[in-house]
């Protein structure tokens, strides 16, 4: 019997093919069976210069930034170090001195 990879979108062991196609119950993903299986690439996240960013990468504040719900603000040049990336429309979480714990919008921000 065949063994079929893993959906890549959800990682659910329960796809099945349906002629050229694989195909996940869990999540609906589809996907090409000619593709070798590999799971998709991790998160293309780039910074306001189009630059790839990674996890632990520093970046640079290049605007200033209001905090919502402080009258505090970010701002423009605060270098931030050992960002990690995550999915959603704020993709970068990370720790500023004197601020704490944050989510930056990639765009907003420029690679060291």
């Amino acid at each position: 019997m065949q063994t079929l990879p893993a959906c890549p979108s959800c990682q659910a062991e329960y796809t099945y093919q349906d002629g050229e196609l694989l195909l996940c119950p869990a999540c609906g993903h589809q996907w090409s069976a000619t593709d070798n299986a590999t799971p998709e690439q991790g998160l293309q996240i780039r910074d306001s210069a189009g630059n790839l960013l990674q996890d632990g990468d520093t970046v640079t504040v290049i605007k200033d930034l209001k905090v919502k719900g402080s009258s505090a603000v970010v701002k423009i040049g605060t270098k931030v170090k050992n960002i990690r990336l995550v999915s959603g429309d704020h993709d970068i979480d990370c720790k500023i001195d004197g601020f704490g714990a944050m989510s930056l919008k990639s765009e907003f921000v420029r690679k060291v």
